[in-house]
This record gives structure tokens, C-alpha cells and sequence, in this order.
């Protein structure tokens, strides 16, 4: 890998630009098109960086999933310091889930949602997802990380959520997509 002097990485995934939130020590590299749909994410954790919050990231996740994918992801991005409110470990017993999904959302800088398969399945009947998720969609906090589907599956299914650019795990591991969401906090 060689660093060019306006900023660009030359490697195996071809050119790309280091964001001005990446670290000059960080290895992780970012394409054209992540850094596009990360930049006002990143805005938005620096605007609310200094205001009281409970969890840096709020995890939406399909329960399918919670045991592996959600559970690597949420490991990963405490492993990198990050305050992760997850629905496993933070909803209390006898709490209504969507209010606890309420206060997660309204006490996070960033919400995550975690597109699979099995969320695929369930989104068209859980109800939650334009309600919840279009305040953080219209106030750029919101990352969509596609893991084994589709942006395109996920557009037949939540238009409004596949409207956002962001991640995916076919073209990056688990942990380095991790390493980027910890960059824009700083981590």
C-alpha cells in the first residue's frame, strides 16, 4: 500500500481517499461512495459530541440475529470503545421493547441498523422501522450495514431505508467495518 501526497491509498482496492476523520496511523480504507455516505454522519457525532448521551451507537437488529452478526458487531464496536445500546443486554425486564427502542434511539448519536436476511423477513411486519428510523434518516444519523443481502433486497423491502448509502460486510470484514464507524467517534 503507498500514500500518494493528496491523500489517496493505492492497495488492493484500487484508489481511494482518506476522510478527514480517519487517523493518519489508521490502516482502514474507504471508498469514494463511503466516504460520501459517511461524511454527514460524521458532521453529526461532532455536532452531538458534546451533549449528555447514554450510548454512542443504538444497534437495531433483527432477533434472529442477535446471537451472530448482531452479536459479532456489537462486540466489535465495544472492543473500539464504543457505547453500544443493544436490545439483548438493555432492555429491562418487563419494559415494553418499543419503548425501550424509543429511549435507545432519542439517548444515541448514531443509529445502526444491521440489514440481513432474517430483518428482511421481519420488517414488513414488525411496524418499526419508518416510524423510528426517518428522524434519524432526515437528521444524518442513521448507517445502514448490509450483511449477506443486498442494498437492492433491502430496496424492495424498506425503500426509505436503502435510500442511504453505507456498509457492507461483502466487501469489508465484520471488525473493519467496526474500525470505521469508531473513526467518526474519534476511536
Amino acid at each position: 500500500m503507498s500514500y500518494s501526497s493528496l491523500g489517496s491509498i493505492e492497495g488492493s482496492q484500487g484508489n481511494s481517499t482518506r476522510p478527514h476523520w480517519s487517523p493518519a496511523r489508521s490502516s482502514v480504507v474507504y471508498t469514494p461512495t463511503e466516504i460520501r455516505a459517511l461524511t454527514p454522519i460524521y458532521n453529526s457525532v461532532e455536532k452531538l459530541a458534546t451533549l449528555p448521551s447514554l450510548w454512542d451507537v443504538f444497534l437495531c437488529h433483527a432477533w434472529d440475529d442477535r446471537q451472530g452478526a448482531a452479536k459479532k458487531l456489537h462486540d466489535r464496536l465495544e472492543e473500539r470503545g464504543l457505547q453500544v445500546w443493544s436490545s439483548k443486554k438493555d432492555v429491562g425486564f418487563g419494559v415494553p421493547l418499543l419503548l425501550s427502542i424509543d429511549e435507545g434511539l432519542a439517548n444515541a448519536r448514531v443509529g445502526i441498523v444491521l440489514v440481513t436476511p432474517a430483518l428482511l423477513h421481519r420488517l414488513p411486519t414488525e411496524g418499526i422501522t419508518d416510524k423510528d428510523f426517518s428522524e434519524l434518516l432526515a437528521r444524518d444519523q442513521i448507517i445502514i450495514i448490509v450483511h449477506e443481502t443486498t442494498y437492492e433486497a433491502l430496496r424492495n423491502v424498506s425503500p426509505l431505508l436503502a435510500s442511504r448509502s453505507g456498509l457492507s460486510t461483502a466487501e469489508d470484514s465484520m471488525s473493519t467495518v467496526a474500525a470505521k464507524i469508531a473513526e467518526l467517534f474519534g476511536f
